[in-house]
């Protein structure tokens, strides 16, 4: 018996070869495929208010101040220079950095609602017919200036990509009762014009956690998702012998490798095979009676609008499934304010609240946790001549406003305040870290014990800095 063995050998063969160990270890921690557990054993930590989330994302950045932050003072100030004492020296964009910062006052006029006396901007007058029903945060704060690192730490935890989103940690953990659809379904709108805002697959991106977790993207045309049909004249029984032969294989690979991603290759084929049944059920949506198209608007009959993709949300809550998100982009407006923000509340705003009424009728807003949010808001100084109706808003990380609704959320509440300017919070902050540790919170997790051992570190949604869950904003 030849007792030499390489280093290269040694790391890279056999059952106690390091990759095998570390390949164990990642293994140890899913859910085996003929486990009853729907999670991660041990999980929930302890009993959750939501069991499923729906997170309506507005990339973009929409104007807190158009639409949630009442400021009506600001038109006394109008075209006047932001005070020293407010801006402190904080950063701005190349696009408005070297210009005079003229206050811009809140184009919208705002109207109150409901019993709670809710303000919220006239662009969105269906949205205050539910404001009973929502929770409205004036207090959001994030770090993040530019888009694409602002959006990446608004639903991974951190501006770099390479983490797993929030719906990824959700299905990680928990997973889904409903096993012929994924755990984490990603809706994105279709526009009527090209959008100018993309979206990167890291938003919904599984990072270090095994793929199998990662959002899968219904496409908003003929087939939600590529090759899930069999070609014509394929037979079922054909497709399920070619997969049971393929399984074999692939387990066969798997025992001599134990690469985990060999396991998520395998599970993946067998969701696709559900799939084929599935899918196809949940996107036709004859099924509808003709009061639902009313309640989300004329738009929810165009394939792929952000109001048909609403109706499917409901659809996919139905149907269990864990975490659905969508995204709708063009927030962006750096001008055109009028118009362009206008158009995007168009866009969303009645099949928003309809979203709410339409779970709060099947019975699942109590136990489905919605949330309405962009990355981060809008500055109060105008971008370009503040008194052209041209203008518009740059970016602003500093204080922007969301709204969350359903599970375990206060109903009719306002939490938070900024000053007199919406430019800075003045009263009880919320991070984006506060924000993912109550959402997982809701779903009964505690976040600071909720990790994934990657690299020889123990990671977690909300990081390394201070978080807290935002106990105020529980029922």
């Amino acid at each position: 018996m030849n007792l030499e063995i390489s280093r290269r050998a040694f790391l890279s063969n056999g059952g106690f070869s390091l990759g095998a160990i570390a390949a164990k270890s990642i293994l140890a921690q899913e859910r085996p495929e003929n486990s009853t557990e729907i999670g991660l054993s041990g999980l929930p930590h302890f009993a959750p208010k939501a069991k499923r989330v729906i997170f309506l994302t507005q990339s973009g950045g929409p104007s807190q101040l158009e639409l949630f932050d009442h400021k009506p003072d600001l038109h006394k100030l109008a075209g006047t220079v932001l005070p020293d004492s407010i801006r402190q020296g904080q950063r701005l964009t190349g696009m408005t950095a070297n210009q005079e910062q003229l206050i811009l006052p809140p184009v919208a006029k705002f109207i109150r609602h409901g019993q709670s006396g809710a303000m919220i901007g006239e662009w969105m007058p269906h949205l205050g017919s539910v404001a009973d029903d929502i929770c409205l945060v004036k207090s959001m704060v994030t770090d993040q200036i530019n888009h694409a690192p602002a959006m990446t730490k608004f639903l991974t935890g951190h501006h770099l990509p390479g983490r797993p989103s929030v719906g990824c940690w959700a299905s990680y953990g928990l997973g889904s009762v409903n096993r012929d659809m994924p755990d984490y379904v990603v809706l994105i709108s279709r526009m009527k014009r090209p959008s100018d805002q993309p979206l990167y697959d890291n938003y919904w991106g599984s990072g270090f956690l095994p793929s199998k977790h990662q959002g899968v993207t219904l496409r908003n045309t003929k087939d939600p998702v590529l090759y899930l049909n069999d070609p014509n004249g394929f037979p079922k029984t054909l497709r399920r012998e070619m997969l049971d032969g393929m399984s074999a294989l692939n387990r066969r690979h798997h025992e001599r490798m134990l690469d985990p991603e060999i396991e998520t290759r395998i599970r993946q084929y067998e969701m696709a095979f559900r799939m084929q049944a599935s899918v196809p059920d949940l996107t036709d949506l004859r099924d509808e009676p003709e009061s639902t198209f009313e309640l989300y608007g004329p738009d929810s009959r165009r394939p792929g609008s952000y109001a048909a993709n609403c109706i499917l949300a409901r659809r996919l809550a139905q149907r269990d499934v864990r975490f659905i998100q969508l995204f709708h982009p063009d927030w962006d407006h750096h001008s055109r304010l009028t118009s362009w923000c206008v158009s995007r509340c168009l866009d969303t705003d009645q099949a928003s609240a309809a979203l709410i009424q339409d779970l709060k009728r099947h019975g699942l807003l109590d136990d489905t946790l919605v949330i309405w949010g962009g990355e981060f808001g809008r500055g109060v100084a105008g971008q370009g001549k503040w008194d052209d109706p041209n203008a518009g808003r740059d970016h602003h990380p500093r204080c922007f406003s969301l709204w969350m609704a359903g599970a375990g959320i206060k109903p009719g509440f306002q939490y938070g305040q900024t000053d007199a300017f919406s430019y800075n919070v003045a009263e009880n902050p919320v991070h984006v870290r506060d924000l993912h540790a109550t959402v997982l919170h809701l779903l009964g997790l505690a976040h600071d014990r909720f990790t994934y051992r990657f690299q020889g570190l123990d990671f977690r949604l909300s990081g390394v800095e201070d978080a807290s869950v935002v106990h105020d904003l529980i029922a």
